[in-house]
């Protein structure tokens, strides 16, 4: 049930979440399975920009599995054929444990940890109990080595259209549930009766309306779409980067939990997931039909050069997993904000055809480096010299290494070894895994800089409830809840790839159930 900018909004309700994404939508739906008799969802963004940013994902799902044959009673797009000849080892709490400390500095909150890794499992099953459509991850997770399939970096699981089905499919759930859904209509502001623990919350659609409530779900995303927001808590330079989804989240109601809700701030508010993106796309929002294909994410399988051509990350420090999301960061702190992504006739096969195909990315193309360097010129590089001096110390220390390492095999599908450190040459900045030359033409180059994802700073909440913690004293607000991307202290600098949506459901299942129980409780 939908309706439009204030159009049959109710005067009451028994639970109001606000925020249409993953996480919103997985609230209102557990609510109502919790017993809630009412459920309102509200979005400031019309009906066109439904789904938050969970809409522009690749719909990755990281979750705690026992291999095989766990996954496959989830996923439709697997063949018997196929079945037999994948490699798919179990992905523990261990491992995702292991994980999560390690590519956030082991400061994550491990309440919220546990209860991430633990139900995570239980989540996805939810969601495909709900109609939500799962697939084999095989063009983003699984590359064919000797015959086999390989899966890789602890993700398997993707939603079947990634976020565009994702949010159709929980849509349809949420209306099948009984949820209300209205567009175009923010949230204001909410103020308790202390005598009654009713929640009355201003909303404007196209006329300011109140709606009284019992609780409030709030999951209204971070403050990625606010160039102020972002370079106030992100730093210097952050006003710059590129909106890789939506623009309606720019952070109203973390600032108004905080300054009139008695809202704890948790997490690591000067952090984000940014990636590679596409230097040419729309530099303030996200293209719902090209979604996540301007993610550039093939550095791994080559070099990425800054406009002074120099090389200024480690492109094979760890599985893409877990460095996709502090690269954008990177990219961002070079000159001009922008880099190049450099590949070989070795590679580009191995890339990824939904976002390096031609129709999707500028194709920069030449038969040397000498020629690929000219020709990047016009596309930003300021020296082209450097950047072929880059290249050629770089093949020298690949081939040094080759020949004090004859046995060492190149093997996108795990840290395979082949580097660019050895006892005769070593690189001052290595490539630390995948390092094969770059010197069979043609080469291709790609232009990218640093596409915003989401950020990590939030409201703290109970990691049982969801429930927003105050300030003053640390106990939980009556009726007031928190998820996903507004959640904070789960991820610090980084994360790992997938972790974000799996978060939004498990939490989104948690917050309903509390708001359902909690009002259930007005009525003895």
């Amino acid at each position: 049930m939908t309706s439009g900018a204030n159009d049959s909004v109710p005067s009451e309700c028994d639970v109001l979440v606000v925020g249409s994404g993953n996480a919103g939508l997985s609230a209102a739906i557990a609510a109502r399975q919790a017993g809630a008799g009412s459920v309102v969802l509200i979005d400031k963004c019309p009906e066109s920009w439904a789904g938050g940013n969970s809409y522009f994902t690749a719909g990755a799902y990281r979750t705690v599995h026992e291999g095989l044959k766990d996954i496959l009673p989830l996923v439709n797009n697997v063949s018997d054929e196929q079945a037999e000849n994948i490699i798919l080892e179990p992905y523990t709490a261990d491992h995702f444990t292991e994980d999560l400390n390690r590519v956030c500095m082991g400061r994550s909150d491990p309440r919220l940890a546990r209860t991430l890794i633990s139900e995570s499992n239980d989540a996805v099953k939810w969601l495909a109990d709900l109609g939500v459509k799962f697939h084999l991850s095989f063009n983003r997770q699984a590359y064919e080595i000797d015959g086999k399939i390989k899966f890789w970096g602890g993700l398997c699981l993707k939603t079947a259209d990634g976020g565009k089905s994702l949010i159709q499919d929980l849509r349809q759930a949420a209306q099948d549930a009984g949820v209300q859904t209205i567009w175009s209509t923010s949230f204001q502001e909410v103020k308790s009766e202390s005598d009654t623990g009713i929640l009355n919350v201003s909303i404007c659609g196209k006329t300011w309306r109140a709606i009284s409530t019992k609780a409030v779900i709030f999951a209204a995303g971070g403050f990625e779409a606010n160039p102020r927001m972002r370079a106030a808590y992100l730093g210097p330079g952050w006003d710059m980067a590129m909106v890789r989804g939506t623009p309606y989240n720019t952070g109203e109601c973390l600032e108004h939990c905080i300054a009139c809700c008695d809202a704890t701030a948790a997490g690591n508010w000067s952090g984000c997931h940014s990636v590679a993106w596409d230097a040419n796309a729309d530099p303030n929002c996200g293209d719902r039909e090209a979604s996540n294909e301007f993610t550039k994410s093939g550095y791994p399988l080559g070099l990425m050069i800054n406009v002074d051509g120099k090389r200024f990350v480690d492109e094979g420090v760890d599985m893409r997993n877990f460095t996709y999301a502090k690269f954008g960061r990177a990219i961002l702190e070079q000159p001009d904000h922008l880099a190049f992504q450099i590949f070989d006739a070795r590679t580009t096969p191995w890339l990824r055809s939904e976002e390096y195909r031609p129709e999707r990315v500028e194709h920069i193309k030449a038969q040397s480096i000498e020629e690929l360097a000219e020709k990047c010129v016009s596309g930003g590089l300021r020296n082209k010299y450097a950047f072929i001096n880059t290249v050629t110390e770089y093949n020298e220390a690949v081939l040094a290494h080759r020949r004090e390492n004859p046995s060492v095999k190149w093997d996108p599908s795990v840290k395979d070894g082949l580097s660019t450190q050895s006892a005769s040459t070593k690189l001052e900045l290595p490539k630390s895994n995948w390092a094969l030359p770059l010197d069979k033409g043609p080469f291709l180059a790609v232009k990218v800089s640093a596409g915003i994802t989401f950020t990590f700073g939030g409201l703290k909440v109970d990691p049982d409830t969801a429930q927003i913690l105050r300030s003053s004293n640390g106990s939980p607000s009556p009726g007031l809840y928190c998820v996903g991307e507004m959640m904070g202290g789960l991820f610090y600098k980084n994360y790992p790839g997938g972790s974000g949506l799996t978060s939004g459901t498990v939490f989104g299942r948690r917050a309903g159930t509390a708001a359902a129980q909690y009002v259930n409780s007005f009525y003895g």
